[in-house]
């Protein structure tokens, strides 16, 4: 049976811009790493970094 193709879920909003001082996307509220990272991570390491998102300011809540 073929393999059925499931999106991955991200918080991106597509404002990407990254705070200089707190080097986090100002969209999402993801570190650099973690953005450059994501499509790697399994989905439990995605949903624990969405989980942290509303904690670090920003846009995201």
């Amino acid at each position: 049976m073929p393999a059925t193709f499931q999106p991955i879920e991200s918080p991106c909003e597509k404002i990407c811009v990254i705070d200089p001082d707190t080097n986090i996307c100002v969209g999402c509220n993801r570190t650099l790493d973690e953005i450059a990272q994501w499509a790697s991570y399994s989905h439990a390491e995605r949903r624990a970094i969405m989980a942290a998102l509303p904690g670090r300011g920003g846009v995201v809540s």
